[in-house]
């Protein structure tokens, strides 16, 4: 299975890393400048550490899609691929003559998985948009935080990750259907829907109801208790005890199994209405201990729970080495590099994490040759136009706009 990918950021880049974990042949399309994620996160020695992982597993090739000839490119290589990624604001590819209608009499069969702000469609459509809008449009934002402050935020890409993997998921299912009629089709996927799937919950309660919900800060409502608390030593954990079962068992380890029976906790509703005191007791247990003795206790005790992780106690935990979550890959550029595992695992065709992402156009003359038949007297006049670059670290940069 061959991935065009000219996707950028993280919800069409993450989309393509699924594919190239899992063994398609994914050629990442970069504009001469490089893609905007190779100016996030963290540098070391000079690389874009997270490039490094998001573009990992894919050749890179560097073509300008502004130019007419760039373009052209694209639709040469098109009847190589069964799948186009993309995430370019709507009207984009079109206005560059590769929108669906174009591809698809070049490769009927093409899959063209196209990811937005808003969707294809609808009065929105044509806005820009990134994730964190969509977080704020599809209502998420206005559950996260403390109530008596301002809508928060999670401190990563959220959103683009789940549209990258509803994206995966969407190009999957229409793989399936040209297997069974030999037709390809659009995966149209927005960043704002797959910010409101996470809510879905809410749909029903506010149209049976009008009920909105307001945040609650570390809680998850109508669980209690179900929270993070602070331990003895400054650390925190996080206690999830919602069902009875579960419950009854929190009690036992905190020595305190009358509270499984008092009628204030004796049931998940009636907790719920005593939320504040419950969450109070439980935190006055924790206060008591180290979160080492907690997590002891409560593991004995089949409680979920955890304290809450940083980065260093990921690297220094066995049960992440043991799944192959931090893997040790070659980079061209550092040496190697510790990158987080593939997701999922698969018992017969597990994923492999084989090269972090590449420089920009590394790979451009050897697909160009491979596909295209091009020489290396074309591609170089090619660059020269500024229609391609090939990584050339003396290249300088004639690019058309």
């Amino acid at each position: 299975m061959r991935v065009l990918e000219l996707g950028s950021t993280v919800s069409g880049p993450f989309c393509g890393r699924i594919f190239a974990d899992f063994g398609a042949e994914v050629v990442k399309v970069e504009a001469p400048g490089g893609d905007p994620i190779r100016g996030l996160g963290h540098e070391y020695q000079g690389k874009s550490l997270y490039a490094a992982s998001i573009l990992r597993n894919k050749d890179n090739i560097s073509i300008n899609l502004r130019s007419s000839e760039g373009q052209t490119l694209i639709k040469k290589l098109l009847p190589e691929f069964d799948i186009v990624i993309e995430n370019f604001r709507p009207g984009t590819l079109e206005k560059w003559g590769l929108g669906y209608d174009e591809l698809s009499k070049i490769k009927p069969d093409i899959i063209l998985t196209r990811i937005s702000g808003y969707g294809q469609t609808g009065p929105y459509s044509g806005k820009p948009g990134y994730g964190v809008i969509g977080e704020a449009m599809s209502g998420l934002r206005d559950l996260i935080g403390e109530p008596d402050r301002p809508p928060s935020r999670v401190a990563m890409p959220l959103t683009d990750y789940i549209t990258g993997l509803y994206s995966m998921i969407g190009t999957l299912m229409a793989l399936r259907v040209r297997d069974l009629t030999g037709t390809g089709q659009i995966v149209d996927v927005s960043l704002i829907e797959s910010a409101f799937s996470f809510v879905e919950s809410q749909v029903p309660a506010y149209a049976q109801k009008k009920v909105i919900e307001t945040r609650a800060g570390s809680r998850l409502p109508n669980s209690a208790p179900n929270t993070i608390f602070k331990c003895g030593d400054g650390q925190y954990v996080h206690i999830a005890a919602l069902a009875d079962s579960v419950f009854r068992r929190l009690t036992q380890a905190m020595a305190q199994p009358q509270l499984a029976d008092d009628p204030r906790f004796r049931t998940q509703s009636a907790r719920n209405a005593n939320e504040a005191e419950i969450e109070r007791i439980v935190q006055d247990w924790a206060l008591g201990k180290d979160s080492a003795s907690i997590q002891a206790l409560l593991d004995q005790a089949e409680v979920p729970a955890t304290k809450i992780f940083n980065m260093k106690d990921i690297f220094s935990d066995p049960h992440f080495e043991q799944r192959k979550m931090l893997i040790n890959v070659p980079d061209d550029d550092v040496g190697h590099v510790t990158l987080a595992g593939v997701v999922p695992k698969l018992s017969t065709t597990p994923g492999t994490i084989k090269w972090a992402g590449k420089k920009v156009g590394q790979d451009t003359e050897h697909i160009l040759s491979k596909y295209l038949g091009l020489s290396e007297v074309e591609i170089a006049a090619l660059e020269d136009d500024g229609v391609v670059y090939t990584g050339q670290e003396n290249y300088e940069q004639s690019v058309k706009v």
